[in-house]
């Protein structure tokens, strides 16, 4: 018994020491713990940014606002068919010259196509008939005139002359009449047909070849089509479910592919009274100026009419920031520094773009380079 007692009064002071060790080990558990909790606590003064250089950002103050909502149809671009002609010849004949191509502008009298005409050859064949048959029965009316002015003969052969020399005047009127509507100068008219625009504008087409006859109005195509185009028409399509935001005389703005960056406004002029039984649409109409005809027919794009608005926050999107799916934006939060905050996006509105969630009207945020801020714990 004695030596069992002194073996464990040896053992002892070593008991002791590992108590110690292990009682000091818990105790920097414990600190260490402690301070991994104040550290998690701290973490949010890294979301916290400031500006190393004041001048290279910019901040907006957000305000309430109307959001438009827009309803976008697709469209494309025709000429207004009250401003386009198609053009036959007055007469038929082979065609010797086509003195125009397709896109050429035009104005109003100039030459088209040279024709070399048997109708008006014998129109005016016609009319030179009529000339010299008139000079006849008049000289023949001043001879029966100064006869019964001497008692000569009688006044039924003074009448029948007057009679005479009235039918070949009307019959002269009828053939220079039929010259003139071949478009040419009695006087000065030929075989060879002259077919001139009438109207100035732009050649949308040609329909005929020099060789080629042409059956004057019979003709299966027009020779050319000439189109002003200083005025245009967008026309789009919309759903019967959309009919309410297009109304009559409603402003419209138009968004050509050819021209992303630019927008043409306008009017809606017509919406169309039938819906189209194969696609359940309805065709809206926009009229547009075109100075300079930059607007070209058979374009595409969009018509845009504003449906609704409603009261909302917008954010430039220069202020937005994205990683991935997610978005933010910096808020001031005083004494030049500011708070990473993440919002939701929600429709885009010209440069700007709407604030779901995240942000409230009267908060200041970075508008003009996000990016040139720095965490408030980065070396």
């Amino acid at each position: 018994m004695k030596q069992v007692s002194r073996r464990f009064v040896r053992l002892a002071p070593v008991g002791a020491v590992l108590l110690a060790v292990l009682a000091g080990c818990s105790q920097d558990t414990h600190e260490s713990a402690a301070n991994g909790v104040q550290g998690a606590q701290a973490a949010p003064s890294s979301g916290e940014y400031f500006a190393p250089d004041i001048k290279g950002i910019q901040t907006i103050t957000v305000q309430a606002t109307a959001v438009p909502e827009y309803l976008d149809l697709p469209a494309h671009i025709e000429p207004d068919p009250t401003r386009v002609v198609h053009v036959y010849p007055p007469a038929g004949g082979r065609i010797i010259e086509m003195k125009v191509r397709p896109w050429d502008h035009v104005r109003q009298g100039q030459p088209l196509a040279l024709l070399e005409s048997g109708d008006l050859s014998r129109a005016v064949a016609d009319y030179h008939k009529a000339l010299a048959d008139s000079e006849v029965k008049q000289k023949a009316l001043d001879r029966a005139q100064e006869l019964f002015d001497h008692h000569a003969i009688a006044e039924k052969d003074l009448q029948q002359a007057q009679a005479d020399s009235r039918m070949s005047q009307a019959d002269l009127a009828a053939a220079r009449e039929q010259i003139r509507v071949f478009g040419m100068d009695p006087d000065h008219a030929s075989a060879e047909l002259s077919v001139v625009a009438p109207r100035s504008g732009v050649i949308l087409d040609i329909g005929a070849a020099p060789g080629e006859y042409s059956k004057s109005l019979d003709a299966p195509q027009p020779l050319c089509t000439v189109a002003d185009i200083s005025t245009v028409w967008a026309l789009g399509d919309i759903y019967e479910a959309d009919l309410a935001a297009a109304k009559t005389g409603q402003e419209a703005s138009v968004t050509l592919s050819a021209y992303p960056d630019r927008n043409w406004s306008g009017r809606v002029s017509v919406v169309s009274d039938a819906v189209d039984p194969a696609t359940r649409t309805l065709h809206v109409r926009v009229a547009l100026a075109n100075p300079g005809e930059r607007i070209k027919p058979q374009m595409f794009g969009t018509i845009r009419l504003l449906r609704s608005s409603v009261q909302g926050i917008l954010a430039p999107a220069s202020a937005v920031v994205r990683e991935g799916s997610d978005a933010y934006v910096f808020v001031a939060s005083g004494q030049g520094k500011f708070q990473r905050r993440s919002i939701t996006l929600g429709r885009t509105v010209g440069n700007s773009i709407e604030v779901l969630k995240g942000l409230n009207a009267g908060e200041t945020i970075v508008s003009e380079n996000p990016l040139f801020l720095r965490s408030v714990g980065q070396d």
